[in-house]
């Protein structure tokens, strides 16, 4: 069993920029069916827990405007996605914001690197709200969810890893990335957690 109170659903960078077809990513070429496929997968989860008084969390992938309006992109995103421009991922805008499909989350993190603990309040406002144990779906599971995913081990925050709620560009990294985790995480697939929260 899952206490929900003391645990989050951590929803990783499931936002319109990354997914939706007039988002950034798909502008720009980038596109997995695996990754489009997540919100639809994980809204279960995601009702149950708010049904069971548990808390969804969001982070959101933040590129900040600097001067002039352009995006502060660090040097290795820029190589990887150089297509990404003004506008894109930016605080309160439409592509920055969380999947309709998963809405609302009652927490919103903005973050800046890949993981959702590097210089932002998540770590805060688990501590203030008790909780311990992070359900933790998104993408993509060799970047984002695996940083966030260790940084939480390491203090002592319990992640449990959906492995059927994330998803990288390929199947194979995808996999690889499971396997690089289960030293630090529990594995578990999105009907076992909805088994377990309910099951409180």
């Amino acid at each position: 069993m899952i206490d929900p109170l003391r645990t989050a659903l951590l929803v990783v960078d499931l936002q319109n920029d990354f997914l939706h077809p007039k988002g950034a990513y798909a502008r720009g070429g980038q596109t997995s069916e695996a990754i489009a496929a997540l919100p639809a997968k994980v809204a279960p989860l995601a009702n149950a827990m708010r049904e069971a008084g548990g808390l969804v969390v969001s982070t959101q992938f933040t590129l900040q405007p600097g001067r002039g309006g352009e995006p502060i992109v660090s040097p290795h995103l820029r190589q990887l996605r150089p297509f990404l421009g003004r506008g894109d991922f930016a605080p309160g805008s439409w592509g920055h914001a969380l999947v309709e499909e998963l809405q609302p989350a009652d927490v919103v993190i903005e973050k800046v690197a890949y993981s959702a603990f590097y210089m932002t309040r998540l770590e805060w406002v688990l501590r203030k709200l008790g909780i311990d144990r992070l359900l933790v779906c998104g993408i993509v599971t060799n970047g984002g969810v695996a940083s966030t995913v260790r940084d939480a081990h390491v203090r002592d925050i319990e992640p449990i890893v959906l492995t059927d709620g994330c998803a990288a560009f390929s199947a194979e990294v995808h996999e690889t990335a499971l396997a690089a985790l289960a030293p630090v995480a529990r594995l578990a697939t999105i009907a076992e957690a909805i088994a377990a929260v309910e099951g409180a």
